[in-house]
């Protein structure tokens, strides 16, 4: 797959979107702490011919066309914006018609909460899997680059009913995982200590859904 170069420069998340590609979601808030609103947004290709007739399993049509996420600094209060990252792994792209969109209406979504970029993904197989989870990356404009500050996920299996969730607050290096089971409101809290690493980017963090803090 051959990813077009968004604009570096555009008036607002409408005018970094490439021909045959779609806005598909956006968030405002200041992430660079100057006391204006940048912008988050996610862009889809709208391509026909990646949406493919599956004839097994999970869903058809099936919609196989990438996305794009990407953030944008604007430049004055009442100013364009300017293309600070672009990525194309965080959400990935669908490859699997049995697995629900993670980046779905219902699913998934992008926010600016206290200057933080959160990405939201849902894993959820209707075959082939019994795990699901709802995960979250928290990244924050540190040092030049988008840093991994936060990560969190609750697992649930729906086979053995068992709940795991884990909470990384990558400043403190702290790790907090809660097990129990749905047909309990009794959990367990462990806490770990994370080793000490250079930060995580937006970039390297790689597959959202394949993400593993504990790594």
């Amino acid at each position: 797959m051959t990813y077009p170069g968004l604009p570096r420069q555009a008036a607002s998340a409408e005018g970094f979107v490439p021909q045959g590609w779609v806005l598909e979601a956006q968030a405002s808030g200041d992430l660079n702490r100057d006391g204006i609103a940048d912008l988050a947004f996610v862009v889809r290709q709208n391509e026909p011919r990646n949406v493919i007739d599956h004839p097994g399993l999970g869903e058809s049509p099936f919609d196989t066309n990438p996305r794009i996420l990407a953030v944008a600094f604007r430049d004055a209060p009442a100013g364009g914006y300017t293309l600070q990252v672009e990525n194309h792994t965080l959400v990935r792209r669908r490859e699997n018609p049995a697995q629900a969109d993670p980046f779905g209406e219902d699913n998934g979504g992008i926010a600016i909460e206290r200057g933080v970029l959160k990405v939201r993904l849902h894993l959820f197989m209707n075959a082939g899997g019994w795990e699901m989870f709802s995960s979250t990356h928290s990244f924050r404009h540190r040092n030049g680059q988008f840093e991994l500050i936060g990560y969190d996920r609750d697992t649930i299996h729906r086979g053995s009913g068992e709940t795991r969730g884990v909470s990384v607050n990558y400043l403190t290096r702290r790790m907090k995982i809660t097990t129990g089971t749905i047909e309990s409101d009794d959990t367990k809290v462990a806490w770990r200590t994370m080793p000490q690493h250079r930060p995580l980017t937006l970039d390297s963090v790689g597959d959202g859904l394949d993400f593993e803090p504990e790594r």
